[in-house]
């Protein structure tokens, strides 16, 4: 059958790289619009659009997926159904009920609906999680469940890692529904009542490190803002990003000493090694390469 696939970001690659190897046609891929990056602050297209544009396969951009043009293209590619991972825009009702609409969500639903359900997962120390195949409705995240998939969570898989776990676990899924929608038999379940939860948007009210929460509340922090969006923690009057950390035997001590070449940040329960962080205005580096080059005095500040 011919489908649409609407997403944006590098984890909405292998959801559509499993339905290009498929025997469905992607007739159409919709994605945000070009924003600019880097110095230059050229347009650059996203992960999926350029992976469109890579297999040649028509692409769309619209500021709003539900605009009369939007909806127009859309109707005119004969599409029988619309994917949705990780596109970025709410849809409406002309789109919801033009189309089965079916969703790839990155957790076990009822758990984590909406924006952020990687990074709050991680933030809340889960042991166990997977990825939704549903079907959409106008709530956020409550419509039925044709899948659910489970993913092995490693324990050091940061947001992005296991992002990408999902995006690979979640192809398969999807294109046994598209396979049992084209024949028919495509059934879901209505989510349970218990058990739900509101996976809330990243702000940056979320990122700064506060050395009075424990060193495992601080590592899955670390973890869910992680290869991306950043932790950050206030040293010598300057924020930096921290993007790894780890235990360590070290004692714990409050502030943030050099301990035998490493940096250690006491917290309210034991040590934790930063093991790699980001000055700012510059990149990525590790902590030992940074303090051999430092002469600060490590104050934490807020």
């Amino acid at each position: 059958m011919k489908v649409m696939f609407a997403g944006s970001p590098a984890p909405a690659v292998p959801v559509l790289g499993a339905l290009l190897a498929s025997r469905h046609e992607v007739a159409l891929v919709i994605t945000r619009e070009d924003r600019p990056r880097g110095r230059g602050r050229q347009p650059v297209p996203t992960p999926v659009g350029q992976a469109a544009e890579d297999a040649g396969i028509p692409l769309l951009k619209p500021a709003s997926i539900n605009a009369p043009e939007s909806l127009d293209v859309m109707r005119a590619t004969g599409g029988g159904a619309l994917v949705v991972a990780a596109f970025g825009q709410i849809l409406r009702d002309d789109v919801l009920d033009g189309w089965p609409c079916i969703n790839v969500h990155y957790s076990l639903l009822p758990a984590y609906r909406g924006a952020a359900p990687v990074e709050r997962a991680l933030m809340d120390g889960v042991t166990e999680t997977g990825t939704t195949i549903m079907l959409m409705d106008a709530g956020l995240d409550t419509g039925p469940i044709i899948e659910s998939v489970p993913v092995p969570l490693a324990r050091d898989d940061d947001a992005g890692s296991l992002l990408m776990k999902m995006a690979e676990a979640s192809g398969p899924a999807l294109v046994r529904a598209l396979d049992a929608l084209e024949a028919g038999s495509l059934a879901s379940t209505p989510q349970p009542g218990e058990g739900a939860g509101i996976a809330a948007k990243i702000t940056d009210e979320d990122r700064p490190i506060d050395p009075r929460r424990t060193a495992v509340e601080i590592r899955n922090q670390v973890r869910a803002l992680s290869p991306h969006i950043g932790a950050t923690l206030g040293i010598d009057g300057q924020v930096f990003k921290v993007w790894r950390v780890k235990p360590t035997n070290a004692a714990a001590v409050p502030g943030l000493v050099r301990d035998s070449g490493r940096m250690v940040l006491g917290t309210a329960s034991g040590g934790l090694e930063i093991v790699e962080l980001q000055p700012p205005g510059k990149g990525r580096m590790h902590a030992d390469a940074f303090l051999r080059g430092y002469r600060g005095d490590l104050a934490l500040t807020s």
